[in-house]
């Protein structure tokens, strides 16, 4: 049995969120997707910037972070895209096999 992970990334807007996260659910790279809108504030280029942002949190298992990594980079708009692995230390029996039922 294989472990879940949750990868965390943001996307400049909703267009470009979806677009990405229904690629990765039809290439089996990620179980489950929620997407939710925020206002972003960061350092780039020697400013600080404010902007609004998606923020998805992918479902997925630990064996295929490296290909979901690479995957997200081809898709990702930005060009330094925040793509963080989160391990899950607990999580639910009931969800974890289902995890793990619909991804290769």
């Amino acid at each position: 049995m294989g472990d879940m992970v949750l990868v965390y990334t943001t996307f400049p807007d909703w267009e470009s969120a979806e677009k990405a996260v229904k690629k990765l659910l039809e290439e089996k790279l990620v179980a489950c997707a929620n997407l939710r809108e925020h206002k972003a504030f960061y350092w780039w280029k020697g400013s600080i910037e404010e902007d609004d942002e998606v923020g998805a949190l992918l479902k997925t298992k630990v064996e295929l972070w490296k290909t979901l990594k690479e995957r997200l980079r081809e898709l990702h708009p930005y060009e330094v895209p925040a793509i963080i692995r989160v391990d899950v230390d607990h999580v639910s029996s009931e969800y974890l096999n289902w995890l793990l039922e619909v991804l290769p």
